[in-house]
């Protein structure tokens, strides 16, 4: 991808110095039990599969409330070597948003206003409650924010096989995707369909999640138009997509895959339906709920 090294973003809230480093030795202290990297790396995949706070269970069950063990001090050194990647962020949170602000009112008549991306470690509170690395990147609807660690995405490289900068672009897009559903009142909709009828909880969510995956395709398709995208990037992101789907997450923390459960649909549908945003560049494309 093509983006130019900057500052940061005005839509960026750093709070990496908020939640601390992880403790020394070589691993994490949750509740006085030390684990491994491994066994992060473990919990991590189970978090993401079935959508629970796995590290609370070790600090004494679901509380929303940072492990207590954790050691909290500003990290300097790993705030500088982090700096590239912040920079990318911003560019790619910027370039998002300033597409959105024309694409939205181009195809719906509605005007869209900026999130903001908060950068953080370890453990975050956010306007949805407290959430720990291992929840992965999210959006809170309640108060308008992306919440990325940047781990994650060294995460997304060397434990899901999806390299690449455009792989990273892709999920802030996906992030920034559900905003915009939230813009539109989509998000809003949905959850009022899942406490309605409950025993679609699950396929709601998935026809949400793709449908952010589609919205992060019409970003694409806008970079695409604007000269940004370089050889590989598509393929980049693609990946991305298929690394992040649900068969393949249960796949590799269970060894089976079980559909029923699926949150955010299969690694060919999150291929598909960015895939879909991205030949089209329209927002009336990517309506899942109607499949």
């Amino acid at each position: 991808m093509k983006w130019t090294p900057g500052g940061e973003s005005e839509d960026i809230e750093d709070r990496r110095d908020d939640t601390g480093g992880d403790g020394g030795g070589g691993g994490f202290q949750f509740g006085g039990m030390h684990i491994g990297i491994g066994g992060v790396i473990l919990l991590l995949i189970l978090s993401f599969v079935f959508k629970t706070n796995f590290f609370a269970l070790l600090s004494g069950g679901g509380s929303s409330a940072p492990p207590a063990a954790a050691v909290r001090q500003p990290d300097t050194a790993r705030d500088a070597a982090e700096k590239p990647m912040v920079q990318f962020v911003s560019f790619v949170l910027d370039d998002t948003q300033k597409a959105w602000t024309a694409i939205l009112p181009e195809q719906t008549g509605k005007s869209y206003h900026h999130a903001k991306l908060v950068l953080f470690r370890d453990y975050i509170q956010s306007g949805c409650g407290g959430a720990q690395s291992a929840t992965g990147p999210f959006y809170c609807p309640n108060d308008e924010k992306v919440y990325i660690d940047l781990g994650f995405f060294d995460e997304l490289k060397r434990r899901f096989g999806a390299p690449g900068e455009f792989a990273q672009a892709y999920v802030i897009a996906h992030e920034l995707g559900h905003h915009v559903q939230n813009t539109l009142g989509i998000e809003r909709k949905m959850r009022q369909l899942q406490e309605e009828n409950p025993r679609a909880q699950n396929p709601l969510s998935v026809k949400l999640e793709l449908q952010a995956d589609c919205f992060a395709g019409i970003w694409a398709h806008s970079t695409q138009q604007r000269g940004l995208l370089e050889q590989g990037d598509i393929e980049s992101a693609l990946g991305a997509a298929s690394a992040v789907g649900d068969d393949r997450l249960q796949k590799m923390a269970t060894g089976h895959v079980n559909p029923d459960s699926f949150t955010h649909g299969s690694s060919e549908q999150r291929m598909a339906w960015f895939r879909k945003g991205f030949d089209s560049g329209l927002i009336s494309a990517c309506n899942t709920f109607a499949q």
